[in-house]
């Protein structure tokens, strides 16, 4: 049985906790959040301790971290657990300047723990499945890409002012999903972006639609389109075209009953946001970590893909300033 601390007990932690009660070789030791009163609810709720993040450090007990706490407490986190040898399991990002990235993946690095950063995408089983899918040859060469991934609804300005902006807050899973899938570092990036959903986010300073384009070595394109508003929603797609097919991913409906009348029809519309629509892929993102900690295999989101897709955030991010294609 492997004993885990969890750091944050907000929304994502609570989803985290779930998984790790329910996988038969891992418990839910320790909750630690400077906020005790939703700290004890969920520890309360799984029989675990409260702990400080000196005392869950300094636990011989605790074999694991699951950092899902306040973004810009992660990078200090990961430093202190990677130090007390525990093996580290990090919601992205990382961190959201990349400096401060690259040094903390240095002191893991030196460490010789492992760092599994939270890109859940990659575990969902849609997804995962297109990638096997294109490894197996199904589709040949890969040639386009298009990822699709517009919330149901924006977010509050308080969020928006401490998430580093759409690229790296929203956009940052799909720049992983793009080198997961290709299995290439992109050559080129380019971006355009615009605020027209909510006038409080370009208040703030940021975008809330984006389109950004991608150009590898092999001579493939990803399209990435994202929204802060869907409406009807959360809309997750995926589109891979190769020389020999198409594989596509399409939304996971709320129900499946289709209704058809004599002049009209009624279906059903997207999961309504990311805790139902990755329920299955935050589940089996959990099942990976279990093999990390028994020693069976390296994360397949590690820290070096965490990096990577910051570093992508930032040029996109360059590209929508500039108007400009950036070669990378």
């Amino acid at each position: 049985m492997f004993n885990i601390a969890l750091f944050g007990a907000g929304r994502i932690g609570q989803i985290h906790a779930a998984n790790i009660a329910a996988h038969p070789e891992t418990r839910l030791y320790s909750v630690v959040d400077p906020y005790q009163q939703g700290a004890q609810v969920l520890a309360s709720r799984y029989g675990a301790e409260l702990q400080s993040c000196a005392e869950a450090m300094a636990d011989p007990n605790v074999d694991g971290v699951l950092i899902a706490s306040a973004t810009d407490t992660h990078a200090d986190l990961i430093e202190l657990a990677a130090k007390a040898g525990k093996a580290i399991f990090c919601e992205k990002p990382v961190h959201l300047d990349l400096a401060r990235v690259r040094d903390c993946l240095t002191t893991v690095a030196a460490c010789q723990v492992p760092l599994l950063v939270g890109f859940n995408r990659r575990y969902d089983p849609q997804f995962s499945r297109v990638k096997a899918l294109l490894l197996a040859g199904k589709i040949g060469k890969p040639e386009s890409l298009v990822i699709t991934s517009r919330d149901p609804a924006p977010p509050p300005v308080n969020y928006i002012n401490v998430s580093g902006g759409l690229f790296r807050d929203m956009t940052i899973h799909d720049f992983d999903m793009a080198r997961f899938i290709m299995g290439e570092e992109p050559t080129s990036i380019y971006a355009q972006g615009s605020n027209i959903v909510d006038a409080a986010i370009g208040d703030a300073g940021d975008i809330d639609t984006a389109i950004v384009v991608m150009k590898f070595p092999s001579g493939a394109m990803a399209t990435i389109i994202n929204s802060r508003r869907s409406g009807y929603g959360y809309d997750q797609r995926l589109e891979l075209h190769g020389s020999h097919g198409l594989l596509k991913v399409d939304n996971i409906l709320a129900h499946q009953v289709h209704y058809y009348g004599n002049d009209t029809s009624q279906g059903p519309l997207p999961e309504h946001f990311f805790i139902q629509r990755y329920q299955a892929a935050y589940a089996a993102e959990w099942q990976h970590f279990v093999a990390v900690l028994r020693g069976e295999c390296a994360p397949q989101s590690s820290g070096y893909d965490g990096e990577r897709a910051l570093y992508l955030a930032d040029q996109a991010l360059a590209s929508l300033h500039s108007g400009t294609t950036i070669a990378l």
